[in-house]
């Protein structure tokens, strides 16, 4: 694949909406407290270079980077041990338009929750058929899919007896550095979102539920897995202001 042409003409990026983001600091949140900010944070213009570069080589996409179930074992004998799902979604700008042409990449526990990662000292056992890691390129729709395992919840030492909802994380490289989002997928029904100290940060009830995927019957293949749907928004470009409205909208 070759790299894709970047849009020059629709203006710069849209300034973040800080009321959108969860307060850095939460007392039920424990280690928020000796990380977040300490001052005020910075509101600066963006530059070119955040606007225009660096950007993914898309070649190095390789053909089972999106199928989770066996692009760590390399062997359809050998698939991944759980429940298997399908994520899938557009990725978008704020404006509606599709982003083509992105790199989405996810990461997660297994189905017993637990992490291929050094310091995951949780007693599920590892899955030796499963990396936990995949990625993939949005189509000229801004689509894009994964084929999966459901992750399993898990303990975590914040207070007491707490655990983390079923999630799948995210990172999205968009058309330039400034569009780099990370964030996370939770699963429509699962009775842990309500309790969990993470997700409690956004205060608000409408933006939580952007997080969470809806289960969508129209992907699902009877006898093989469930579907899962979840798109994603990105911060978009001004276009040329016309009567204060954006030029199109």
């Amino acid at each position: 694949m070759s790299d894709p042409i970047i849009p020059t003409d629709m203006g710069p990026l849209i300034p973040r909406n800080r009321a959108m983001h969860p307060a850095a600091y939460d007392i039920d949140y424990k280690t928020s407290v000796p990380r977040s900010p300490k001052w005020p944070l910075l509101s600066m213009e963006s530059t070119p270079s955040e606007e225009t570069g660096p950007r993914f080589g898309h070649s190095l996409i390789g053909p089972m980077d999106n199928n989770l179930i066996i692009n760590f074992s390399k062997d359809a004998n050998k698939p991944a041990i759980g429940e298997r799902v399908l994520m899938h979604g557009r990725v978008l700008d704020e404006n509606g338009r599709p982003v083509p042409n992105t790199l989405v990449e996810i990461w997660q526990a297994n189905a017993g929750g637990r992490y291929r990662h050094i310091k995951d000292t949780y007693l599920a056992p590892l899955d030796p058929n499963f990396g936990g890691c995949g990625r993939t390129i949005t189509d000229e729709n801004g689509y894009y899919e994964f084929l999966t395992i459901r992750p399993g919840a898990y303990p975590w030492p914040n207070r007491g007896n707490e655990w983390r909802p079923m999630h799948i994380h995210i990172s999205v490289f968009g058309h330039s550095f400034a569009q780099r989002l990370i964030t996370q997928m939770y699963f429509e029904g699962d009775p842990l979102i309500d309790h969990c100290p993470i997700a409690a940060t956004i205060k608000n009830r409408s933006q939580l539920d952007r997080l969470v995927s809806a289960l969508d019957f129209s992907k699902s293949r009877p006898l093989d897995f469930l579907a899962y749907k979840f798109d994603i928004v990105l911060r978009g470009r001004r276009q040329t202001m016309f009567e204060n409205k954006l030029e199109g909208m």
